[in-house]
């Protein structure tokens, strides 16, 4: 097993190779803006695919909801720079939130962005895995195991490291970004060239009959959905070079740029081309087959677009690791989300995260369509929480407050915007979030009041009293007499002031009894020998008794009380399915027992 961890993850770093991990722009870039710009190949197709219900001719209207979304996005970059400045340790919403709006606020937004990254990864994969069966079509079906090996893979490739994956991911983003500046240059040159006429389904300002603010409105918020991502790089400041903030806030800005320029461009050529969603047929798909047409750059658009979409993925799995790490420190999920792997990164993160977005590709079968409204409603929130805590930061620091904070009013309007019309248009897409989410602040809490206990019983006070014992009771469990059980009793003779052997005999076994009895008075005849009867062939039940009888007796007499259990460790891992694991057990069930030392006798097999 250690062989083949070495092989699939690589040698253990050291500690101090930390900062080695760190990353420039140009990799951090690749590493945490995938999910962002792998957005626009289904972000466009989302808002076309609401207002295509009404009729073909609604599709002008993209053009309008895009620059919202552009303003959106202006804003929640403005935002997050400042975020990633005023808290450089990362965090973002979530830190925010409980810094300025209080605990509550901050779990939600933690928890939102929790559920979030897993849909990340789900959608993420689902979209690629859509991409592959349109270049593949005798792959359609297959969606879902498609999904979850890109999970399995992507999974394997961030547990062996921060830069091991970031240099993976530099081929695939920055393909994709050439493919899609490549495809909007064209589609452009030919629309200003005369070579491509508009074939628009209908004119900007054309009146369509039935359309309503509600339709509008769905199409604005399942195209924000390309905004998702835009905060991942605020939690992840601390895997920047130095200075950290600077480079985080300039990469921000880089894929925000880049981000704008796809999607206006992308909606744009939608639209003048005239492309209506075809069912199996993603629509950037259709722009590329109807840019390039079946030459080179439309294989290389489908390649690259699932490519990236498959390893977008990887911004849930490269923030998710430190959210959970900072709502671990803050005693809200468990401690092991603290530790760092062999290769150092938050492994163990990184797993959970795998597994629950397998789950929900397993539920919703892989479907993008079922997947985005959950999505945008699990960004949105800590969007409009962490939006609203820098106001207040603002206002706190006084003066100039409000200049600092126009953007973030805009960005926490529209977000809650998006959020209400979710709500009101959404609502049997997204029920699922707010059934999970007070499941998960319960969880939270229950979380947070054991570390606390737990704290309050193991502070030592400054008067508490040093008890001391008069003696140890020791009690060895014996099975037959054989070499691990003379060790053991060796053993507990040299720790202990009474020993005390014990043997549990079923009913049927009057023959065994008595060899055992008669050879353990031969090898020990200074040891007191119990046997316990057993009538339901049950050994663990006499065993607790008895040690809850001795346990009782030593307490009288000022008495520590040690159970041994004596076990012998086959020479190869996979033999220990040959044999019982009542040892096992045994210390599972004792370890719940007031005052009683378990310890182990261990006897290595040598064949």
């Amino acid at each position: 097993m250690d062989y083949l961890k070495r092989l699939l993850l690589g040698k253990p770093l050291k500690s101090a190779e930390n900062d080695d991990q760190n990353l420039s722009r140009f990799a951090a870039l690749a590493l945490l803006s995938s999910d962002a710009l792998s957005s626009i190949a289904y972000g466009t197709e989302q808002i076309v695919v609401v207002l295509i219900t009404l009729s073909a001719a609604a599709i002008w209207y993209s053009l309008p909801i895009a620059a919202f979304v552009i303003i959106l996005l202006v804003s929640l970059t403005l935002s997050y720079r400042q975020i990633i400045h005023a808290y450089p340790h990362g965090g973002g919403a979530y830190v925010v939130s409980s810094e300025n709006l209080g605990k509550n606020a901050g779990l939600i937004a933690g928890g939102s962005l929790l559920i979030d990254y897993m849909l990340t990864v789900a959608v993420s994969v689902s979209a690629g895995a859509e991409a592959i069966t349109s270049a593949v079509p005798a792959l359609y079906g297959h969606q879902v195991i498609i999904s979850i090996v890109i999970v399995l893979l992507i999974m394997l490739l961030n547990l062996r490291g921060l830069r091991e994956s970031a240099t993976f991911l530099l081929v695939p983003v920055y393909a994709f970004v050439a493919v899609i500046s490549i495809l909007i240059v064209v589609g452009l040159f030919q629309i200003i060239s005369g070579n491509q006429p508009l074939n628009a389904t209908a004119v900007p300002g054309a009146v369509v009959p039935g359309i309503s603010i509600a339709l509008i409105l769905r199409a604005f918020s399942s195209g924000s959905s390309s905004l998702t991502g835009v905060e991942a790089i605020s939690n992840a400041v601390p895997f920047f070079k130095k200075p950290r903030a600077k480079n985080a806030a300039a990469t921000l800005a880089i894929m925000a740029t880049i981000l704008g320029f796809f999607f206006v461009g992308i909606t744009f050529i939608n639209y003048w081309y005239g492309i209506v969603p075809e069912k199996e047929v993603t629509v950037l798909s259709q722009i590329g087959k109807a840019v390039f047409g079946h030459g080179f750059f439309f294989y290389a658009l489908q390649f690259t677009t699932a490519l990236i979409l498959a390893v977008a993925a990887n911004t849930g799995f490269s923030a998710f690791p430190v959210l959970a790490y900072n709502l671990a420190k803050d005693k809200f999920m468990p401690h092991m989300y603290q530790d760092r792997g062999d290769r150092l990164g938050y492994s163990n993160g990184i797993m959970t995260l795998a597994a629950g977005s397998i789950i929900l590709l397993v539920i919703f079968q892989g479907s993008t369509e079922r997947l985005i409204p959950l999505y945008s409603i699990g960004v949105f929130i800590p969007f409009a929480l962490s939006q609203t805590g820098m106001v207040i930061k603002w206002r706190k620091d006084g003066a100039g407050w409000l200049k600092k904070s126009i953007a973030n009013i805009v960005g926490a309007a529209i977000s809650y915007g998006i959020i209400a019309i979710l709500f009101v248009y959404r609502l049997p897409d997204i029920w699922p979030f707010f059934i999970i989410m007070p499941i998960l602040l319960f969880v939270f809490y229950k979380i947070h009041d054991h570390y606390k206990k737990v704290a309050e019983q193991l502070r030592l006070a400054e008067d508490a009293p040093l008890h001391t014992f008069d003696g140890n009771t020791v009690l060895v469990l014996v099975g037959n007499v054989t070499r691990v059980n003379v060790g053991a009793i060796n053993y507990a003779r040299s720790i202990g002031d009474y020993v005390v052997a014990m043997h549990v005999s079923l009913d049927e076994d009057v023959e065994k009894e008595r060899e055992i009895e008669a050879e353990f008075k031969e090898h020990f005849p200074d040891v007191r020998l119990s046997i316990v009867h057993s009538s339901y062939r049950s050994i663990q039940n006499p065993i607790i008794r008895y040690v809850d009888l001795v346990s009782k007796n030593a307490k009288k007499h000022n008495y520590t009380t040690t159970v041994i259990i004596p076990q012998f460790v086959p020479r190869r891992p996979w033999q220990n399915i040959l044999h019982n694991q009542t040892s096992l057990r045994l210390r599972l069930r004792l370890s719940w027992r007031e005052n009683i030392i378990v310890s182990t006798y261990s006897y290595q097999l040598r064949k």
